[in-house]
């Protein structure tokens, strides 16, 4: 008998399980994959080694204007995911080494539960006082005929291209759809991005993704925004544009990047009564679902589908099953689209206050004020908006659009969690000179509107 059966060695489900080793737990750790999850092998971390690589790609044509003279560029695809497949492989054994550590024991395989207290592996019963649920997500797929075809990539398929198409055709204008867009474009692709919504970057602050929208177009991305994919033949997309016209547009390849849907078929919920949706597990802020002695956490749960989400929800739902009283304070979780520009976020957006009758304060400074930014980005464009509570200056919510934010959304993300004031806020003391000087003066600029 253990005392926690984690099913899914995910960010939530190995940070759990760890977590809960350290407590000196008797701990299982199920997958029926790679230990890492999503996240590790086919999401966030071969994504950004994409991205850097881009990037890179990208500054040497930039190099001149910083006096640095490089000849041509070239791009070596089959180097680029070998290089992904280094870093992926390191981070596993990593993991792997902290798992051991913990001593928390790993099995391999498909888990099923068979009962409130009890999962099935491959035949076999183990049998626990917890049951975590961590499962993760997978690909969505929209019904558009063709979207499953040998020529359509989606987001996991898309990390074993060899070659670098000449162009691509983009299916979803979210967080990830836009983090391909970049990439594809840097290294020299044609890049058209279809989006249902009139909007870019869903749930981000209006604001921000129409500045976003705007610099990404100026590098070239076409987007078709109100658009409605009707079908894919071969290479060949069809589609209703805004104007209600059905149009079409041949790509070298095709993605499918309309996000992500939990993983929630053929666990036995059902059998053992748990209350869920296709869109996810229902849970309680503790990580409770309404099942005793069963848990869940992550992107399974459908609540914010980010790694360190589904980290911070593991370790809740460990804490709580437990004796340790914990919470997920969910406004306070940041989030990062990893653009270049990058664009990062916490907090209320400002069609959330609005939408909830709060009274609030607002400062949008631009990121040239740092001059580490300045240096570093000298034609670079991006700003920080700062929300506060018209009576009291708490801060609700900081939104930027500028590369280096993702390093410094967690000072803000702890302004939220504490509710601090605008006024405590600008007697903080940040060090100079670093891009992050820009959240210090968005702070000073919303003070004096208070």
């Amino acid at each position: 008998m253990y005392d926690l059966i984690v099913i899914g060695a995910g960010p939530g489900g190995y940070e759990a399980a760890i977590h809960a080793g350290k407590m000196g737990k008797k701990v299982a750790l199920i997958e029926k994959e790679k230990v890492g999850g999503t996240c590790l092998n086919v999401g966030c971390i071969p994504a950004k080694t994409f991205l850097r690589s881009s990037k890179l790609f990208s500054e040497c044509a930039e190099a001149a204007a910083y006096g640095v003279r490089v000849s041509a560029p070239e791009l070596d695809m089959s180097a680029l995911v070998e290089r992904k497949n280094r870093v992926v492989a390191t981070l596993i054994k990593g993991v792997q080494g902290l798992l051991k550590r913990a001593g928390v024991e790993t099995i391999s395989g498909y888990a099923r539960l068979v009962g409130r207290n009890a999962v099935e592996v491959g035949g076999a019963r183990y049998e626990a006082e917890n049951i975590l649920l961590a499962t993760g997500s997978r690909p969505a797929v929209p019904p558009i005929p063709g979207i499953q075809s040998e020529h359509t990539l989606d987001s996991n398929s898309v990390f074993d291209l060899r070659e670098a198409p000449g162009s691509i055709a983009i299916v979803g204008g979210g967080y990830i759809g836009l983090e391909f867009a970049c990439f594809f474009r840097e290294i020299g692709a044609k890049v058209d991005v279809f989006e249902m919504l009139p909007a870019i970057a869903a749930g981000a602050d209006a604001e921000i993704a129409t500045r976003m929208l705007r610099i990404l177009t100026q590098k070239g991305i076409a987007f078709h925004l109100a658009t409605r994919v009707l079908r894919i033949e071969g290479h060949t997309l069809h589609y209703v544009g805004q104007d209600g016209k059905e149009a079409s547009l041949e790509a070298g390849s095709i993605l499918n990047s309309t996000g992500r849907r939990p993983l929630v078929e053929d666990l036995g919920l059902e059998a053992v009564g748990i209350d869920f949706t296709a869109k996810g597990i229902k849970t309680t802020e503790q990580g409770k679902t309404n099942v005793p002695g069963i848990w869940a956490c992550g992107d399974v749960t459908g609540r914010r589908m980010l790694a360190h989400a589904a980290t911070r929800e593991g370790i809740v739902a460990v804490n709580n099953m437990f004796g340790r009283k914990d919470r997920v304070r969910y406004t306070a979780v940041p989030a990062v689209v990893y653009t270049h520009p990058e664009v990062a976020m916490v907090g209320r957006t400002e069609e959330e206050l609005k939408h909830a009758g709060i009274k609030y304060k607002k400062a949008v400074v631009p990121m040239a004020v740092a001059g580490r930014y300045l240096v570093e980005h000298e034609s670079g464009t991006g700003v920080v908006k700062i929300l506060c509570g018209a009576e009291f200056g708490e801060i609700l919510g900081v939104h930027v659009i500028g590369d280096a934010s993702s390093e410094f959304i967690i000072a803000a993300a702890a302004m939220v969690e504490t509710e601090m004031r605008a006024a405590s806020a600008a007697e903080l003391v940040f060090p100079h000179p670093t891009v992050s000087e820009a959240l210090k003066e968005a702070i000073a600029a919303v003070h004096q509107e208070l």
